[in-house]
C-alpha cells in the first residue's frame, strides 16, 4: 500500500538530483502540486531514517486535522484519531466514504482510489473553491477538494 506513494517520492528525488532542476531553479511535478523536489527528498530521507514506519508522531499539528471540516453542498471531513492512525471520513453527494491514513510533516496521508493524496491545511483559496474562499481554516484534499471549520 505504501509502495505507490514511496515511487513516487523516488521519482521527484531522482528529479531534484538532476542537473536540469538544479540549473533552472524549477521544481518538479508531483500528485500533491504544493510539494517541491527539494521537500519530496527530505521526506524521502525522513522515511528511511524511520525505517518507511508509516507513521511520524507530530504532536504539534494533530490538533490541526482531527475533528470535523465542512464542505459546500453538505459534504465533510471528518478526521477521528485511531491507535497510532487516522480515521478519515468524506462525504460527498453519494455518501460517506472511510479511509486510513498516517499524519508525516508534510500532512495526512491517504490513498483513494489508487491515488495517493496528502490533506494538508490551507485557507479557502486554497481549496479552489470558490463557496470556501473566504475562509481562513481549511484542510485541502487534492485540486478544487477542501474543507473548512466555520
Amino acid at each position: 500500500m505504501k509502495i505507490l506513494p514511496l515511487a513516487g517520492m523516488m521519482v521527484l528525488t531522482l528529479a531534484a538530483c538532476s542537473p536540469a532542476a538544479d540549473q533552472g531553479g524549477g521544481s518538479a511535478e508531483s500528485a500533491a502540486p504544493s510539494m517541491t523536489a527539494a521537500e519530496a527528498s527530505s521526506l524521502m530521507a525522513s522515511e528511511d531514517a524511520s525505517g518507511l514506519s508509516g507513521s511520524l508522531n507530530v504532536a504539534a499539528t494533530v490538533g490541526d486535522y482531527v475533528g470535523q471540516w465542512r464542505g459546500p453542498e453538505g459534504t465533510s471531513l471528518t478526521i477521528t484519531p485511531s491507535g497510532d492512525r487516522y480515521a478519515i471520513e468524506i462525504r460527498d453527494l453519494d455518501g460517506p466514504r472511510d479511509f486510513t491514513g498516517d499524519l508525516r510533516t508534510d500532512g495526512l496521508h491517504f490513498n483513494r482510489d489508487g491515488k495517493a493524496l496528502i490533506i494538508h491545511p490551507g485557507d479557502g483559496a486554497a481549496t479552489g473553491m470558490k463557496w470556501l474562499a473566504d475562509k481562513s481554516d481549511c484542510l485541502v484534499v487534492d485540486a478544487n477538494e477542501g474543507y473548512c471549520r466555520d
